[in-house]
C-alpha cells in the first residue's frame, strides 16, 4: 500500500492525510485556523521528518499571513484555538484490528516571536505524539491546494473542499452521510442550524457556493427526508471534476480579489453548470418556495423516468473507494 508520506507536494496539492481530513470535533475553528493548520501541516509533511517522533518544525512567521489586514492579536487567537480544540480521529488497533478513536490536540505547542510581524519573525511547532504515528501510517489522502483554501471564506467550504478533494479519487463520484455524520465532518457546532432551512441555506449552499467557484470539482447536494416536512436524516453529495471553460473561470476567480467574490460567485452560480458529468440533467436550481422541497434540485420537464443528478451518478455504478491510490 502507498503511504500518504512517500507522496510529495506537487501541483495538485499537498496530500493531507485522510485522518486529517475526517477529524471530528472542529466546530470552534473559524476559516483562518484550517488555512493556517493546512500550511502547518503541509510544511511538517514537506519536511520529510514527519516520521520522527522527537522532531519540530521551523517557519517564517509571514507563511502564516493569510490575509493582508491581519493583527497579532488575530493571530494569536487563531493559535490559541488550534491549541485549545479536541478533536477524534478514529483509527484501527495495529494489533487487534479493533476500532477505536483517538482525541488529541491538533498540535503539540507553538513557540512564536513575540511581535509575530517583525522582520525574521519565526514560528516553531510540534505534534501530539499520539497523532504522529497514525499519521505516518495513513494510506488514503487528499490533495489539498494551499490557494483554494486561503481563497475560501466559510469554514464550511473549505471542510467540504477537503472530503470532496479525498475522495476524487475514487470509482464512484456521488456519496449519501447521514445528517450527524455530515455535521461533524463539516465542523457545525451541536445546536446551531437545527432547521432544516437554516442548515440548508448557513451550512450546504454557503459551503457549495464556494466551493463551486473556486475549487476543481463541482458539487451537487440533496438533502434526504422522509416526507416533505420531516426533518433532514442525510445529505447526498456529487462531485465531479471541471474541465474547459469552467476550470478556466475557476483559476480566473481566485486571481480576483475577495471584496466583492460572493456576488461573483453567486452569478456564476446562476449559469449552467458548463461540465456536468456524463449522463446527467442539465438546468439544475437549488428551488425555494411552495411546492419545492429545501435544497433539493429541480430538473426540467423531461421524458418518464428521468433522474436527477445525484441519481444519474448513482445509477452510473460505483464501488468501494481505492485506499490510497489518487
Amino acid at each position: 500500500m502507498s503511504l500518504t508520506t512517500q507522496q510529495i507536494t506537487n501541483a495538485a496539492g499537498f496530500p493531507k492525510p485522510a485522518e486529517l481530513i475526517e477529524i471530528t470535533g472542529t466546530a470552534a475553528l473559524e476559516a483562518q485556523d484550517r488555512a493556517i493548520m493546512n500550511v502547518l501541516y503541509q510544511h511538517a509533511h514537506d519536511s520529510g521528518r514527519l516520521s520522527d517522533i522527537l522532531a519540530d518544525w521551523t517557519l517564517p512567521m509571514t507563511a502564516l499571513r493569510i490575509s493582508k489586514h491581519e493583527s497579532n492579536d488575530r493571530l494569536h487567537a487563531s493559535l490559541d484555538r488550534l491549541m485549545r480544540v479536541v478533536v477524534t480521529v478514529p483509527v484501527f488497533s495495529a494489533k487487534t484490528g479493533e476500532p477505536r478513536l483517538i482525541k488529541t490536540h491538533l498540535f503539540d505547542f507553538f513557540d512564536l516571536s513575540a511581535n509575530a510581524f517583525a522582520s525574521g519573525a519565526t514560528i516553531r511547532f510540534g505534534l501530539p505524539k499520539q497523532l504522529q504515528p497514525v499519521l505516518v501510517a495513513s494510506g488514503w489522502w487528499g490533495r489539498i491546494k494551499a490557494a483554494t483554501v486561503c481563497a475560501m471564506t466559510s469554514k464550511y467550504a473549505i471542510a467540504l473542499y477537503e472530503m470532496v478533494q479525498l475522495r476524487g479519487g475514487m470509482d464512484r463520484c456521488v456519496e449519501t452521510f447521514p445528517v450527524d455524520r455530515f455535521r461533524d465532518l463539516m465542523g457545525v457546532p451541536k445546536g446551531a442550524y437545527q432547521q432544516g432551512p437554516d442548515f440548508i441555506r448557513f451550512v450546504l449552499e454557503a459551503a457549495a457556493l464556494e466551493v463551486n467557484g473556486l475549487s476543481d470539482y463541482s458539487v451537487e447536494f440533496q438533502v434526504v427526508r422522509r416526507h416533505a416536512r420531516a426533518p433532514i436524516t442525510a445529505v447526498t453529495l456529487a462531485w465531479w471534476r471541471k474541465e474547459g471553460d469552467a476550470f478556466r473561470a475557476t483559476h480566473a476567480e481566485q486571481q480576483q480579489p475577495k471584496q466583492g467574490r460572493t456576488a461573483r460567485l453567486r452569478r456564476m452560480a446562476q449559469a449552467e453548470p458548463p461540465n456536468p458529468p456524463p449522463g446527467a440533467p442539465t438546468g439544475r436550481r437549488t428551488t425555494r418556495g411552495k411546492g419545492a422541497k429545501m435544497g433539493q434540485t429541480k430538473t426540467p420537464a423531461a421524458p418518464a423516468q428521468q433522474l436527477d443528478l445525484v441519481d444519474t451518478l448513482a445509477a452510473q455504478g460505483a464501488s468501494s473507494p481505492p485506499r490510497g491510490a489518487k
